[in-house]
């Protein structure tokens, strides 16, 4: 709650400014992932995602029949017709874990890869989201997000001037200990330089902790790419999240702006010039030509040192990613660190992206293998998020 604005207190009769929803939620895409169309973008035509996240955990505490799916249903109904489907209303999505499914007889069908989360590197020690579902809500306006989370647990009458008919509290416990939240947008980070581990010397404009731009729409996976095809699940698709501790201590104080260039895109980038200060000079790509990918084995033999974009580039399909990335910054914890939610058509896709990332092949000291050194995974999760029709409580085969 801290790291959304502690200011930030509405009485139950207060309400933020926003746009109202829709009176038909059944109007929405049946993808809940389907967010891009409506979301704004910057100059170069780049989506922006919302500035203000939240992650909340949920723990199923009632059996699954129509009566909770209908509770389910109607509360989420309930942000629709209060917030527009924007950034400055709430998008809003609700993922269900593999134990969540563990309770039906019947195994998901051969359509979802919804494996239980494992470590995935050499030395990971990671915790793992082994509660039920996962409910991400995300506005440019934090007290949005606020508000809708304590109308979906039952904390508030009314939620942008709606009524709040019914509530999650019914049926999902709120797990405090496992909430996450988090931010992303220009000028964001260098705010949280009161905060312990994060230096003054992040770049006022920088979006991202690590001081350069992200989610190029060139390097994006489509919302398309990323949706499940077949089987009763067609229009869902699988989520990722995965959270970090970032050392920005040593990543700004230790390396300059040409070795954080050529760690976190390529050498290439770094002699070529070609980010910027903050990667303005990319317009909708991160600038990974073939060329540059392929040199990937090169370069880790010389000048010694590999890209993080470059690496995970290799695992492209027909040179289109595979990862639509939604992920934010965060300071839980007192810390500096960021909340890495991808969004692909099956977990397996991470798992092969997240290999390349790691650069098991490369003969490149770690210190110069990406940003591997400066980042640690603690705890990671996957999660199906159902097409719209099917988020309250889905069974593993409907119908």
């Amino acid at each position: 709650m801290s790291a959304l604005g502690a200011c930030l207190e509405l009485s139950d009769d207060e309400s933020p400014d926003v746009p109202s929803g829709t009176d038909d939620p059944g109007s929405l895409p049946e993808r809940q992932h389907a967010w891009n169309e409506s979301l704004a973008t910057d100059e170069d035509g780049n989506v922006l995602l919302p500035e203000h996240h939240v992650l909340v955990p949920l723990s199923l505490t009632t059996s699954i029949d129509d009566d909770a799916r209908e509770t389910v249903e109607t509360s989420l109904r309930t942000l629709e017709r209060a917030y527009e489907w924007s950034n400055a209303g709430l998008v809003f999505t609700i993922g269900y874990t593999p134990a969540y499914f563990e309770r039906f007889d019947a195994s998901l069908p051969d359509a979802v890869d919804l494996p239980a989360p494992e470590p995935l590197a050499p030395g990971e020690d990671p915790a793992f989201d082994e509660y039920d579902a996962l409910l991400h809500l995300a506005s440019d306006d934090p007290a949005v997000v606020l508000e809708a989370e304590e109308g979906l647990f039952g904390d508030r009458k009314k939620v942008n001037d709606h009524d709040v008919e019914t509530d999650l509290a019914d049926v999902f416990d709120r797990l405090e200990d496992r909430r996450r939240t988090g931010f992303v947008g220009e000028g964001l980070p260098a705010e949280h330089a009161d905060v312990d581990g994060v230096p003054e010397s992040i770049p006022e404009e920088a979006p991202f902790f690590m001081g350069f731009r992200s989610g190029f729409s060139a390097s994006q996976a489509s919302e398309d790419r990323v949706t499940i095809e077949a089987g009763p699940f067609a229009g869902g698709t699988t989520q990722h999240v995965e959270s970090m501790d970032v050392n920005l201590t040593q990543w700004f104080e230790q390396e300059n702006h040409y070795q954080r260039v050529s760690k976190l895109f390529s050498p290439e980038h770094a002699r070529e010039e070609l980010v910027g200060q903050v990667g303005e000079k990319l317009g909708t790509s991160n600038g990974l030509t073939t060329e540059r990918i392929e040199a990937t084995d090169a370069d880790a033999r010389d000048p010694g040192v590999v890209g993080h974009a470059q690496k995970t580039a290799r695992a492209r399909e027909d040179g289109s990613p595979l990862l639509l990335r939604r992920d934010f910054n965060t300071v839980d914890g007192d810390r500096p660190g960021v909340h890495f939610l991808s969004l692909q058509r099956r977990i397996g896709e991470f798992v092969r992206v997240r290999d390349e990332m790691t650069g098991a092949d490369l003969e490149v000291p770690e210190a110069n293998n990406g940003i591997l050194h400066y980042v640690f995974v603690e705890r990671r999760g996957n999660y199906l998020v159902p097409p719209r029709s099917l988020r309250a409580l889905p069974p593993a085969i409907p119908g």
